[in-house]
């Protein structure tokens, strides 16, 4: 199947957080506290496909709460951290919310984002992911983690649906 097809079919976009949110990068600052940077454009890219109807969850490994901050300032409800197996959490929210695994995106970077990936309709890898990722997915992109990734897959997402230029219309008018 086309990715454009694939992409019309998705009604859920599941994001990791650490290379794919974020450039991978832990900032230590003098007390040791640590800290992430994240991309506006992904948070906009996040607000759009809200806006198209369009579910956005985070299922990451790691345990913070600038990442459950980052996900309220989106709206996200379904952020999921710790788990190290990704493909129950997904699989969990998807059954959730009545979805087939084809109307599931997931994008990710490193191994614990396999299982998943091999799992729904369109497994997605940013470009720094690791080369064993590449491989499974249907789409590489071609910003980085952290670094608009996410904005270029929702991009690509809401135009297959036909979605992307009245929304842009919409935020511009």
């Amino acid at each position: 199947m086309r990715l454009e097809e694939r992409a019309k079919s998705i009604r859920l976009i599941v994001l990791d957080v650490d290379g794919v949110l974020t450039d991978g990068g832990l900032y230590f600052d003098g007390q040791g506290m640590c800290m992430k940077r994240f991309h506006v454009q992904d948070g906009i890219g996040i607000k759009l496909a809200q806006a198209a109807g369009l579910e956005v969850a985070i299922v990451t490994g790691d345990i913070t709460p600038i990442v459950a901050r980052r996900a309220e300032m989106l709206g996200i409800t379904e952020c999921h951290q710790g788990p190290q197996r990704k493909t129950a959490c997904v699989d969990d929210i998807r059954r959730r919310m009545g979805l087939e695994w084809s109307q599931v995106a997931f994008v990710g970077d490193d191994w614990i984002d396999m299982g998943a990936m091999r799992k729904v309709g369109l497994p997605i890898a940013v470009q720094n992911a690791q080369p064993e990722i590449k491989e499974i997915a249907a789409m590489i992109t071609e910003h980085e983690g952290g670094r608009g990734a996410v904005r270029e897959v929702i991009r690509f997402i809401l135009t297959a649906q036909g979605a992307y230029e009245k929304l842009c219309r919409q935020w511009r008018d």
